[in-house]
């Protein structure tokens, strides 16, 4: 059961609910991302993504100096139960909206920076990846 109670554990902090929630919306995240989004600073960001991480919520990608995650949670597994909730009930909440809001604003602000043409860059690399059917 230790592992069920540090899976549940990953679920009772504000911040995490909050990156699990950016993410829910969004196909990958960078940590600077978080950072804008939620007004943290970098190791807070980074320490919350790696506890995520190491449970098994996000998968992360290193594009040169940027770190990026994405959530990757297995089909009927408890987490995308637990996760359908989570979006269920924070879909509501003015709070969660706003978060959402802020992230699409600092997503569209950062167009044109640097973090934003690697994200076009390695999406177009990875889209010729894709085997060809």
């Amino acid at each position: 059961m230790r592992k069920e109670a540090r899976f549940f554990k990953s679920l009772a902090d504000e911040t995490r609910l909050k990156i699990l929630w950016l993410l829910s919306g969004t196909e990958e995240l960078c940590v600077c991302d978080v950072i804008d989004v939620l007004g943290i600073t970098q190791s807070k960001a980074s320490r919350h993504l790696r506890y995520l991480y190491h449970l098994g919520w996000v998968t992360d990608r290193r594009d040169g100096l940027w770190m990026n995650y994405r959530l990757c949670v297995p089909p009927g597994s408890p987490g995308e139960k637990l996760l359908k909730l989570l979006k269920e009930m924070l879909a509501s909440q003015p709070e969660a909206q706003a978060l959402r809001k802020q992230l699409a604003r600092c997503l569209e602000t950062k167009q044109h920076t640097e973090c934003a043409r690697r994200r076009k860059s390695s999406q177009k690399m990875s889209l010729q990846e894709l085997p060809e059917t």
